[in-house]
């Protein structure tokens, strides 16, 4: 097989129907975006867009892309923003975006390394910025992804706890200020995080989260879990009402009241079971979404997020 596109950074291909030529879009940490046509011996024929950078009047953060090792050795990306006007003789909290479910890479060599306006946002405000692509996430291969089958959130916790032993390992990081924040599969990872934890994550922040995998659509939960009468074990421990006795600190969950993919019941139990244990859980509710908070009503969940980590963080 032959390299055609040999900038690096990810493309997106057309082929001409007869095969001769293509067209790229492509992005890097240094390119917003470029568009060329090219030909099979991977010469480019010609240049037909670059973008110019539309955030050079602002001042971000640095992004960089590396990797940790996992328990097994397997090399696990990770992507960090540091914040701006960043001061290396200083201590600054983190702020962890995780997904870590399958279907999706969060970090890709791109613009913004697939970070995002929010995260750099955050950066700004001055954390450390870090999110990883746990074992189970999708583009590594089948090994890699159905790792997490009949168990969901334990490799992908352990694989997240190896992303927070590296941030405190670094002399810039204050260890008792890490927070963490996910949507969907990332709603039920950071809540998961937070309990199993007791101590290591002082804010968490949750939307949409699964936390009882037998009320998720079955054509996804029973994929990677298979039923629930297959695999009580797994449902249990992956269950976070089960251990929402270890909650401590400050936990926000988030839902959109219109949810049919992590239905409404999902975080309305979690609350219930909080009351019963006497625990207290912040909560919000987006009377007219879905599953995410789209439109005009992003920029106040956004205000929200920055808000609650500004004063509990």
């Amino acid at each position: 097989s032959t390299l055609l596109t040999g900038q690096k950074g990810t493309h997106n291909v057309n082929i001409r129907p007869d095969g001769r030529f293509f067209i790229s879009r492509y992005s890097n940490l240094e390119t917003p975006a470029r568009i060329y046509a090219g030909n099979l011996k991977g010469r480019e024929v010609k240049n037909l867009f670059t973008s110019p950078d539309p955030l050079k009047d602002y001042l971000l953060g640095e992004t960089s892309l590396f990797t940790v090792k996992a328990d097994d050795g397997t090399d696990l990306w990770c992507r960090m923003i540091k914040p701006a006007s960043f001061d290396p003789a200083k201590k600054y909290p983190v702020f962890i975006y995780v997904y870590g479910g399958p279907h999706a890479q969060l970090i890709t060599e791109s613009w913004l390394g697939g970070a995002g306006h929010f995260l750099n946002y955050m950066a700004q405000q001055g954390y450390v910025v870090f999110t990883l692509d746990n074992r189970g996430s999708a583009n590594r291969g089948f090994e890699f992804e159905s790792t997490i089958h009949r168990r969901l959130g334990v490799v992908e916790m352990a694989d997240q706890l190896k992303g927070v032993k590296y941030l405190k390992s670094l002399p810039y990081v204050d260890s008792s200020r890490i927070g963490v924040d996910g949507w969907s599969y990332g709603g039920f990872m950071a809540i998961t995080l937070k309990l199993k934890n007791p101590g290591v994550f002082k804010v968490t922040t949750a939307g949409g989260p699964v936390t009882d995998w037998k009320y998720y659509e079955v054509m996804y939960g029973e994929r990677y879990m298979d039923t629930p009468e297959q695999n009580p074990d797994g449902y249990s421990e992956a269950c976070l009402m089960n251990h929402i006795g270890k909650l401590e600190g400050k936990l926000m969950i988030i839902h959109g009241a219109l949810d049919n993919t992590v239905v409404w019941q999902q975080s309305l139990q979690f609350l219930k079971t909080a009351v019963e244990k006497q625990k207290q859980v912040d909560y919000f509710v987006y009377p007219t979404h879905e599953h995410n908070v789209r439109g005009i009503d992003r920029a106040h969940l956004f205000r929200k997020l920055a808000t609650y980590y500004n004063e509990n963080l």
